[in-house]
């Protein structure tokens, strides 16, 4: 074969391998389609995600529906012995929309003296005060109680702190009873709050109050004291800590052993340095009342608790919340 000829066949060879138009229009349509089609799938597994979230949001709800139910009724009632001591807790600031509010502890003792099976109750205080009011709504209880379930005694047992609003409680009880290291006191009433007026005019800011009426503005913390109303606010302190005075006398009467000035200053001591003061009548846990004084030494419950749908709401949203979270950054670890 001649060069020529040979020439010629390379070029032939060449042109018919060298991909022409057609050819590449079927690559990028072919790549379209890939990606089409990775899309869908991608597409497809989100949806089967958002799928099985919801499937499992609603088997939780109902699961939390029959627990709900079937809980419920495990919860109303205590298990109640023949003859037990009644137990009501008073835990943490007495104040309303708590656990320790009137509402929750006049509940909670009416159904202990209500029992015919209760031989004693124990009104178990861990309180650093609180709401006068609250307070006064329970001690007015206790002792229409007390008069109304002769046969029944209350007593008070204190365990870690009974101060202020929680001895305002304690006072009503036939007895009270605490440990050694008890705190217990702070008869006495505080109102306090913060003054900004010089740092406001360190800084060049002025005041700008405007009220109807000449008092509306008083114990406005970014104005100035005026004396009159000063004078006021401290008789109406001084007026409910007489009442909070007339009241721990009145459940005290002649047990108190120390000066006025000094059991009602608002100062805090120990259950022993108490026991001098008269301010509780024994060292004693609750156990021990009602084994050793009560005499029915089981004990039944009968605080009030949340309901088991507000408990089970509480965690379930926490979880909700965390999983609504999660499934919301899905997307972004998807791309």
């Amino acid at each position: 074969m001649s060069d020529r000829e040979t020439e010629i066949s390379k070029e032939q060879a060449a042109t018919r391998s060298a991909p022409g138009p057609e050819a590449g229009a079927e690559h990028w349509e072919r790549d379209l389609i890939n990606r089409l089609l990775f899309a869908a799938v991608n597409e497809q597994r989100r949806a089967r995600r958002w799928g099985i979230f919801f499937k499992s949001l609603g088997f939780a709800y109902l699961f939390i529906l029959l627990l709900m139910v079937f809980g419920a009724g495990m919860e109303s009632a205590p298990i109640r012995a023949a003859r037990h001591t009644a137990l009501v807790e008073v835990q943490g600031e007495i104040a309303d929309n708590t656990q320790a509010s009137a509402d929750q502890i006049i509940t909670g003792l009416r159904r202990a003296f209500e029992d015919k099976r209760t031989a004693g109750v124990i009104l178990r205080i861990n309180s650093p005060g609180g709401s006068p009011v609250q307070a006064g709504y329970i001690n007015d209880e206790i002792v229409r109680l007390r008069k109304q379930y002769p046969e029944t005694p209350l007593y008070a047992v204190i365990t870690d702190i009974c101060a202020s609003g929680g001895y305002y409680v304690a006072a009503a009880a036939d007895r009270i009873y605490a440990d050694k290291a008890s705190i217990v006191g702070s008869i006495g009433v505080v109102m306090n709050g913060f003054g900004f007026v010089d740092t406001m005019n360190k800084l060049g800011v002025e005041r700008r109050l405007l009220t109807a009426g000449d008092h509306k503005g008083f114990l406005d913390p970014f104005s100035p004291v005026k004396p009159g109303e000063l004078r006021h606010v401290q008789e109406l302190l001084d007026a409910v800590h007489r009442q909070f005075i007339d009241v721990v006398k009145r459940g005290r009467g002649d047990r108190l052993k120390g000066e006025d000035s000094v059991l009602f200053s608002g100062l805090v001591w120990t259950g022993e340095q108490s026991l001098e003061l008269g301010l509780v009548d024994e060292l004693g846990s609750s156990s021990y009342v009602a084994r050793e004084i009560i005499g029915a030494p089981e004990i039944v419950d009968f605080t009030p608790r949340p309901d088991f749908l507000r408990r089970l709401a509480d965690e379930v949203g926490v979880s909700v919340v965390h999983s609504l979270r999660a499934l919301v950054s899905w997307p972004q670890r998807l791309r």
